[in-house]
C-alpha cells in the first residue's frame, strides 16, 4: 500500500482573515448558540417535543464550514442539525416552526428537530439513522460530479457513525471514483454516553482514512480559523478532481447528547475545562486584541441576536399546525436531475 498523506494540523498555510470575517462568524456562532440555549428551554416547557439534541459548544465547526464553502455547495449532516441551516442563510424563525411541527417549518412540520431540510440553502438534512447521511452524501457528489457543477458536498457526522458499516464502504467508493466530497467527522468525543475510547483502539478518527488512501487529518474544532482553513483547501481539491478528504474535528459539546441525557458519564470538571477553551471566547479575544470590538459592540449584537430569536419563537407561536391532507402530500416528488428516467 502507497504511503497515506496524514498529518494532525488542518492545513500547511498560515491565512489572515479580515475584520469582517470575524464579525460574521461571531454573530453566527452567538446567533447559534443563543438559538440552541432557548430550544433546551422550550423543550423543558414542552414546547418542543421528540428528540432534540443541542449544538451548545461545537459552533466553531458549522461557522467555519460555511465560510469556506461557495453558495452552491451542498451540505448534510446527522441529527444535530438545528443551526447549521441557519448558518447557511436560512431564517432562525422557519427551524424553530419546524420544531414546533407547525406547518411553517422549514420541513413543514413533518420533520421535526432531528429531520431539518433545505433545499434553497443547499442543505439536504439532518438524518435521525447513524450514519445514514453518510452514502448519501456521496451520492450528492456524485450528481455533482455527473452534472459538471465543480460543487462538493461536505458530508458531516458524529464519532458513533464512523463505527457503522456505511461510513466504511461510503469511504471507499468516494475514493475510487474520486467523487467531489469532504467527510466531516465531529468527535465531541462522546457517541451518546459511550466514549470514543470504550469503542475502538483507533482514538484518532482521521486514521481511518488510511485504510482508502484518502487525505486525512485531524482539526481544532474550538478553532473556527482552522475549521475555516481546512475545509477551504480540503473543497478546492475537491472542485480541481482530487476527489475526497476526511477530517476529524474535535469539538466539545456542553450539553448532553440528547434532552433527556443526564450526562453521568463524564464529571463536571471536564465540561468547565472545555468551556475555559470556548470557540466563541476565543474569537472575541482575537477581535478585542486586534482591536476590532468593545464590550458595547458585543452587548449590542447580543440585544441583535436575542431580537432575532425571539421572533422566531413567536412566529412559532403564532404559526398554524399542518392540515390532515397534509399527510398524504410529500411523498413522491419529481426529480429535475436529468439522467433519472422517468
Amino acid at each position: 500500500m502507497g504511503k497515506v498523506e496524514t498529518k494532525k494540523s488542518g492545513s500547511k498555510k498560515t491565512v489572515a482573515f479580515s475584520k469582517d470575517q470575524y464579525y460574521q462568524w461571531l454573530e453566527q456562532m452567538l446567533l447559534m448558540r443563543r438559538f440552541e440555549e432557548k430550544t433546551g428551554q422550550l423543550y423543558v416547557q414542552q414546547k418542543i417535543r421528540g428528540f432534540c439534541h443541542l449544538y451548545i459548544g461545537q459552533e466553531a465547526v458549522a461557522a467555519g464550514i460555511v465560510s469556506a464553502t461557495k453558495k452552491e455547495d451542498k451540505h448534510i449532516t446527522a441529527y444535530r442539525d438545528h443551526v447549521y441551516p441557519i448558518a447557511l442563510g436560512l431564517h432562525p424563525k422557519y427551524v424553530m416552526a419546524e420544531m414546533y411541527a407547525k406547518v411553517t417549518g422549514c420541513s413543514r412540520g413533518k420533520g421535526g428537530s432531528m429531520h431539518i431540510f433545505s433545499r434553497a440553502h443547499n442543505f439536504f438534512g439532518g438524518y435521525g439513522i447513524v450514519g445514514g447521511q453518510i452514502p448519501l452524501g456521496a451520492g450528492i457528489a456524485f450528481v455533482e460530479w455527473y452534472l459538471g457543477t465543480g460543487n462538493v458536498c461536505i458530508t458531516s457526522m458524529g464519532d458513533g457513525a464512523v463505527r457503522q458499516g456505511a461510513f466504511h464502504e461510503t469511504l471507499n467508493m468516494a475514493m475510487t471514483w474520486k467523487l467531489p466530497v469532504v467527510f466531516v467527522i465531529e468527535n465531541n468525543l462522546y457517541a451518546m454516553g459511550t466514549s470514543v475510547e470504550r469503542t475502538s483502539n483507533v482514538t484518532d478518527l482521521y486514521k481511518l482514512g488510511c485504510a482508502y488512501d484518502i487525505p486525512s487529518f485531524q482539526v481544532d474544532g474550538l478553532s473556527v480559523e482552522a475549521v475555516h482553513t481546512a475545509i477551504y483547501e480540503a473543497v478546492e481539491r475537491a472542485r480541481q478532481g482530487e476527489g475526497p478528504t476526511l477530517f476529524e474535528i474535535r469539538t466539545y459539546r456542553y450539553r448532553g447528547h440528547s434532552m433527556s441525557d443526564p450526562q453521568t458519564y463524564r464529571t463536571k470538571e471536564e465540561v468547565e475545562e472545555y468551556k475555559r477553551n470556548d470557540c466563541i471566547e476565543r474569537v472575541i479575544k482575537t477581535m478585542k486584541d486586534n482591536g476590532w470590538i468593545t464590550d458595547t459592540d458585543i452587548e449590542k449584537l447580543e440585544e441583535k441576536v436575542k431580537i432575532t430569536v425571539d421572533e422566531s419563537i413567536q412566529f412559532a407561536e403564532e404559526s398554524p399546525y399542518p392540515e390532515p391532507h397534509e399527510l398524504y402530500e410529500d411523498v413522491y416528488v419529481q426529480s429535475d436531475y436529468p439522467f433519472i428516467r422517468e
